[in-house]
């Protein structure tokens, strides 16, 4: 199946993370048939690193300005039968590519997505994603995909069918969330996705207030939309109907509650312990979480790294609020593609 496989990486500006990608996808127990990196007109040299490296590298005649556009730019030229996007700043555990490649036994099988770690869980933004992580693919993730309705099928790491995803136009450039919109128009056309937990990969987070606003901001707006945009197809599909609408108050609700309810009754009751809201579900967290940190033997990690889940959690109520009230009630549509790093 190795010559079956393209994978392609889009890249702007990587030239500290570019070569750690490459290296990864050529130490896989499973080769690919081509690498193709997508210079998206990097400034910082990125494409020449690539091309010492012996990959493909293809360059737009101008800057795409989004991911999307970039891996549309190049799918037009893949002929193999499995299609793989991988962000320029990730690496692979050694046989994440072969894991993947074993759960397409299924022609209707149109995508597959594997289990994503911060590769540096250093500052308080990176311990708040890893956390979020080992909760959402430890515990979330695997019953969705006992659904076979992933939520979605992480951008940062994901292998398709090519006829499928072609048949799709690429990947939706009309949302800031394109790895959504594209799992949502799978399952809208009948399709399945698959997650598979043995197949790892390692990005790398957000280090900095700064790149993290980013990311969730561009995350906020590109969930919004995407509910704008799929929700009548969302309504025909049980599961994944299920699935958003209790993302979605959860969400919704959660925010509302830490960042307007919890710190108003506290002074209003002049009671710092109803400040207790913000982690009384620490129990819910944990479980899952230790769960995955003992496999992973790093119990120690996620203990110390607990904390700045719920500062991330927070923060990220935020975002999610602003997007709902800029997208929905003044009607105006985020569409500024923003690294998150």
């Amino acid at each position: 199946m190795a010559s079956q496989l393209t994978v392609m990486v889009p890249a702007y500006n990587e030239k500290v993370s570019i070569e750690d990608t490459i290296r990864s996808l050529k130490m896989q127990t499973v080769q690919a048939k081509e690498i193709i990196i997508i210079d998206d007109c990097s400034t910082d040299g990125t494409g020449d690193i690539a091309s010492s490296m012996g990959v493909t590298v293809l360059r737009p005649p101008s800057n795409t300005g989004s991911k999307a556009g970039a891996q549309n730019f190049a799918l037009k030229t893949v002929q193999t039968e499995f299609t793989m996007a991988i962000d320029a700043d990730t690496t692979l555990a050694p046989d994440a590519i072969e894991k993947l490649l074993l759960s397409f036994d299924d022609p209707k099988l149109a995508a597959s997505c594997g289990f994503v770690i911060p590769r540096y869980v250093i500052t308080l933004w990176e311990r708040g994603r890893y956390i979020e992580y080992l909760l959402a693919f430890t515990w979330y993730k695997p019953i969705q995909d006992y659904f076979e309705k992933p939520l979605i099928s992480s951008g940062c790491f994901s292998m398709y069918r090519t006829n499928i995803l072609k048949e799709n136009g690429g990947w939706p450039e009309g949302t800031l969330a394109e790895d959504m919109d594209l799992t949502w128009s799978f399952y809208e056309k009948g399709y399945k996705v698959r997650f598979i937990p043995e197949a790892v990969c390692y990005p790398i987070e957000p280090h900095s207030y700064h790149f993290m606003s980013k990311q969730l901001r561009r995350w906020s707006h590109g969930f919004v939309q995407n509910v704008m945009l799929h929700w009548k197809g969302i309504l025909e599909i049980p599961y994944l109907r299920s699935f958003i609408a209790v993302s979605l108050w959860d969400a919704v609700f959660a925010s509302i509650v830490y960042l307007f309810v919890l710190p108003i009754l506290a002074i209003l009751f002049a009671s710092p312990i109803l400040l207790i809201g913000y982690v009384i579900d620490i129990p819910v967290v944990l479980v899952p979480v230790l769960f995955k940190a003992i496999e992973r033997k790093e119990v120690w990690l996620a203990l110390m790294s607990l904390p700045s889940f719920f500062v991330l959690r927070t923060v990220n109520g935020f975002f999610l609020l602003e997007a709902l009230y800029t997208e929905l009630l003044i009607k105006k549509t985020f569409l500024v593609y923003e690294k998150g790093h």
